[in-house]
């Protein structure tokens, strides 16, 4: 029987199958067109998150990331146009 813990496949963990295991959460199935179980994309997932984790991967590389898109305004939409912001025409047509 294999002693293998979490803590050393993600150590032993290639660059090539972190990939593999990105795109498997990402598409929610394996590359031969199997989809994960609920207890496979969460394990998938933890390990994907841990690799990055201890790997240092850039932020904006990371599972999940999303860009902050603010239409060139402040987050609060200050000084956001009424034309960027959808409402320069009226919504019923009139």
């Amino acid at each position: 029987m294999s002693d293998m813990t979490f803590d050393k496949m993600i150590n032993q963990m290639t660059p090539a199958i972190y990939e593999s295991l990105k795109q498997a959460v990402s598409l929610r199935k394996w590359p031969d067109g199997r989809y994960l179980t609920p207890e496979q994309t969460e394990l998938c997932l933890e390990a994907v998150m841990r690799y990055e984790a201890e790997n240092n991967v850039s932020e904006e590389n990371r599972v999940g990331y999303l860009e902050q898109r603010t239409c060139g305004a402040g987050a609060s939409g200050e000084g956001v146009s009424p034309e960027m912001a959808g409402l320069a025409k009226d919504a019923t047509g009139n």
